[in-house]
């Protein structure tokens, strides 16, 4: 299970539902859930890695908030080496509008690092703190699968 943790502590950077031009900064609170598939190195039980891809979609709360139904794509790879557990993701994302951001993150030591790297129109420039609530965890629907949810809230800010 600690291979999936980047997968399951990270989602794909939200975008907005709104068509409206959004506030220059303000609040967020949505629960993003995703399934992916996997492929694994087992080496031993001190030495793991794996690859993803998971897709997933985002909800706001209370519903119609920023980043509300987006959807979104990542890839990535997480490795577990004598206890030492570390991973990367890239993620792209769309809106109901059609506007995209790409995030990229990292974890090393337990602390997950998140960039935004691009957005398009609206998501231009956004930078975003926020944290993470893993729901779950979730039982393997099949091997070389995994699913999850989890809860964010934070802040934003446009250039």
């Amino acid at each position: 299970m600690q291979r999936y943790a980047l997968a399951l502590l990270i989602v794909a950077s939200p975008v907005s539902a709104f068509a409206a031009e959004l506030p220059k900064e303000g609040n967020f609170d949505f629960n993003s859930c995703w399934s992916g598939v996997s492929s694994v190195i087992t080496f031993s039980k001190t030495h793991t890695a794996n690859s993803y891809e998971m897709t997933g979609t985002n909800r706001s709360n209370p519903p119609g908030g920023i980043f509300d139904k987006s959807t979104f794509r990542c890839v990535g790879m997480n490795a577990s080496l004598d206890g030492k557990i570390t991973g990367s993701n890239v993620c792209e994302s769309i809106d109901p509008d059609g506007e995209k951001r790409l995030t990229s993150f990292s974890t090393a030591d337990g602390k997950v690092t998140r960039t935004n790297v691009a957005g398009t129109g609206k998501y231009e420039g956004m930078v975003t703190t926020g944290t993470v609530e893993l729901l779950g965890p979730f039982p393997v629907i099949k091997e070389g699968m995994f699913q999850g949810c989890n809860h964010q809230v934070g802040t934003y800010k446009l250039k």
